[in-house]
């Protein structure tokens, strides 16, 4: 696919876009920057999608990865890796400052490996035999920790303590002289030295990172640099492939095709809750005179006019918010279909189907197998918590004209993404009133960290194999930033409120524009007002309920 220059943008500081409220956008960037364990993302799924963690070598633990540092690798991969699937589009949010955000942190952790990389080369590999022992001493450590019996998991610092005066009495009554016996201290000493100069590192960048963190959760303007994106030269190829990867991304959120999931609704756009139908035979106003002929993409033209009014109203108290009113191709797939296929041809250009394609499939495609037309009016609202969308399709089988208005809703990003930095911190026993407790703060970086990161750093170079040490996260697929990790909105209160009242005056001006085009085509509206006003009456009671799952 070529990028036209319209993507000219990247060439520059890669800031946030400030134009709007991007609450759920740092939401889930906040998670590149995060350093909680890997399992916590399967806090945030949904009842439709499913967050898999594969835990690498159970007896390479050393090697596994943090939230953030998993987190990031798998959302550059999925998002920016060469021949990757087609995502869903993210509505209320840009996914491409999602990736800036990991780019910026991958940046940051790529940084400290080199200094510890640095570290390990001078006081590791050179004194192999010593940094072997110490890492078999510290993994054992970490795996007796994590036992669930107290007792074992209480004698990992004692081996720690007992493996330390071993090796200061090995110091004391040095086996060897001469060359061999100096070999012996520095195998002894230097990987000792060498993680006070990691944990040194560590700590500044664990600080940088949940600066960044809490920044982007209290609203302050955190930048994600990434000039790994911006090429100075024509022979950069990789800066210049990144930047396209970066313009596709964003081509592909503004995509007007999107896909219909069974029970899962339209993916990016939530479960169906409601639906309510119009429809009649049509028959001439004046028996002496044939309708005067029209089609569906004359009906639906006129709705979207009609939309666009909606933020108007004559009292002045409030409102609708100018909605995103767009045509939409509707392609369904299989419930548990792993991948989607975008529409491809003369009639798409850049992730767009053409308008005169759009025409076609709403005049011809409303029966039997294919994509399907449906006009959309979408609000992101509840600083773009909440997605909810009305899609309206019109189609005129052997004279019976019907519409179709349904709701679609998309709740909150889970609040696992929402937790903002706390340092961590220890209860222990007052020393005089020993039957009270205080609270205590542990150092932001623990010495089973500082080895874990020396020796993930040592093999960032070969970044499958550390994944298949370590272990990584499996994204949910199909794969879009927003729904992967979104809630059903009825928990709230007031959000649920919101989605139903949008469906009254939005299927009311539906009706109204729907009429005044039968009545400008000599069309007999009266059985059409009258199911009008029926439909009218009945949704003013709406509910929601699981319309893509029928009961049958």
């Amino acid at each position: 696919m070529t990028v036209d220059a319209s993507y000219s943008d990247f060439f520059g500081p890669q800031e946030p876009r400030t134009g709007g409220s991007l609450t759920a956008t740092f939401a889930l960037a906040s998670a590149a920057y995060r350093d909680g364990p890997v399992e916590e993302i399967k806090k945030a799924d949904n009842e439709w999608h499913e967050t898999t963690v594969n835990t690498g070598r159970s007896w390479a633990k050393i090697f596994r990865p943090n939230l953030g540092e998993a987190f990031s690798q798998a959302v550059i991969s999925r998002m920016l890796g060469a021949g990757r699937k087609p995502l869903i589009q993210s509505f209320g949010m840009e996914p491409q400052v999602v990736v800036d955000h990991c780019l910026a942190a991958n940046r940051i952790r790529r940084d400290r490996d080199r200094k510890l990389t640095a570290i390990m080369l001078l006081c590791g590999v050179l004194f192999l035999p010593g940094l072997l022992v110490w890492l078999l001493v510290f993994q054992l450590r970490a795996t007796m920790a994590r036992q669930e019996n107290k007792r074992v998991s209480g004698m990992a610092t004692v081996l720690l303590v007992a493996v330390g005066a071993l090796a200061v009495l090995f110091l004391v009554r040095l086996p060897f002289a001469g060359l061999w016996g100096w070999y012996a201290r520095g195998a002894v000493v230097a990987p000792v030295a060498g993680w006070f100069l990691a944990k040194q590192i560590c700590e500044r960048t664990a600080k940088d990172l949940r600066e960044r963190w809490n920044g982007l959760l209290s609203g302050s303007n955190v930048g994600a640099a990434v000039p790994e994106a911006v090429p100075t030269k024509p022979d950069e190829t990789a800066a210049e492939q990144l930047r396209q990867s970066l313009a596709k991304l964003n081509a592909e959120q503004q995509s007007n095709s999107v896909f219909y999931a069974g029970r899962k609704g339209i993916l990016g756009m939530g479960t169906r809750w409601g639906a309510w139908h119009l429809a009649e035979e049509l028959e001439p106003a004046d028996p002496d005179k044939a309708i005067h002929e029209f089609r569906s993409w004359t009906v639906v033209r006129a709705i979207h006019d009609e939309l666009k009014l909606l933020p108007r109203q004559r009292l002045k108290t409030g409102g609708f918010p100018p909605p995103d009113v767009r045509d939409w191709v509707v392609t369904p797939i299989a419930p548990d279909a792993k991948e989607v296929s975008r529409p491809e041809g003369p009639d798409v250009e850049g992730f767009q189907v053409k308008p005169s394609a759009m025409e076609s499939i709403c005049n011809h495609k409303q029966f039997d197998s294919g994509d399907r037309h449906y006009l959309g009016v979408q609000w992101a609202l509840w600083d773009s918590q909440l997605i909810i969308t009305m899609m309206i399709t019109v189609t005129v089988l052997k004279e019976t004209l019907r519409i179709e208005v349904t709701g679609h809703a998309l709740g909150p990003v889970n609040g696992l993404f929402y937790g903002k930095p706390s340092a961590p911190t220890k209860e222990v026993a007052k020393t005089v009133k020993f039957w009270e407790t205080r609270k205590i703060n542990l150092p932001l970086v623990t010495p089973d960290e500082v080895v874990r990161l020396s020796a993930r750093a040592a093999m960032r170079w070969n970044p499958p194999l550390l994944n298949w040490l370590g272990g990584s996260i499996g994204l949910p697929e199909p794969f879009g930033l927003r729904h992967a990790w979104a809630d059903q909105p009825w928990g709230h209160r007031f959000m649920s409120d919101d989605v139903l009242r949008a469906a009254t005056p939005v299927l009311r001006r539906v009706h109204h524009a729907a009429l005044q085009v039968l009545q400008e085509h000599r069309v007999n509206v009266e059985k059409f007002k009258s199911r009008s006003s029926a439909l009218s009456g009945a949704v003013q009671e709406a509910t929601p309920k699981k319309a893509d799952t029928y009961d049958a």
